[in-house]
């Protein structure tokens, strides 16, 4: 089970039976509102209200690292863009929709969508 604390600290619990275990995967020292695994759960992007999203490898132990930073505070979210695990679409709150390259954080795309969301 993965969570995150205000903080800014992605946490995992390792839950067998009864027991559990807690380890700290990362910590991006900015508040993490929310985690999206990847269709194929081999990566978990971290978001931030504040247009930073990080990449978290479960399989490589390794620290988050910063995949794009749209520096946008009216950021709501982001997620996959299926099939693959190579795009990511975000939207703020004006109604913008973006896509990203998740490979080097190249900005490709946006649509108004003319409302908020």
């Amino acid at each position: 089970l993965y969570f995150s604390a205000q903080e800014g600290i992605l946490i995992l619990y390792h839950i067998k039976d009864l027991q559990y275990e807690i380890k700290i995967c990362a910590d991006i020292s900015q508040p993490i509102s929310s985690l999206i695994f990847s269709p194929d759960y081999t990566s978990l992007l971290l978001v931030t209200d504040q247009g930073t999203v990080y990449s978290y490898r479960p399989a490589h132990s390794g620290k988050a690292e910063k995949l794009l930073d749209t520096s946008c505070s009216c950021f709501l979210a982001a997620d996959f863009l299926t099939p693959g695990n190579n795009y990511c679409v975000s939207v703020t709150i004006s109604g913008e929709v973006q896509v990203w390259s998740l490979e080097d954080g190249t900005f490709l795309s946006k649509l108004n969508l003319g409302i908020e969301v």
